[in-house]
């Protein structure tokens, strides 16, 4: 990770202490969360070749694949508390936003010549 200083906006400021003091957070992770949802929104179009590609061959990290495996398996059996549902659902949310953006990313890559067409 990278450690970059800015100057943001009071009402900023003011939006994400009160997500963190709700959210019992700290006030970066707040912003950091907020920065990632933003740079997942930019056109993958606008993106430099590299980042394309890079996107193109994005999947779940281990850690998250392997979380989702064993809730997918704990819920057919109905072994799921409430917090491991909703776990469950924002991993689910991450996949399938991961999945669109990586098509997203193949299509701009094909395109562009970066990449094969798949047949």
């Amino acid at each position: 990770m990278v450690q970059i200083t800015i100057d943001v906006p009071e009402q900023v400021e003011r939006d994400a202490r009160a997500v963190a003091a709700r959210t019992q957070r700290r006030v970066e992770d707040v912003l950091q969360e907020w920065l990632r949802k933003y740079v997942a929104q930019i056109p993958i179009e606008s993106l430099p070749d590299d980042r394309v590609l890079e996107l193109s061959e994005m999947d779940l990290s281990a850690s998250q694949q392997e979380e989702l495996s064993d809730l997918l398996a704990r819920s057919r059996e109905n072994q799921l508390s409430i917090r491991d549902r909703k776990r469950l659902d924002e991993l689910m949310v991450i996949y399938r936003q991961g999945m669109i953006r990586k098509a997203e990313a193949l299509k701009v890559a094909v395109q562009r010549g970066l990449r094969p067409p798949l047949v």
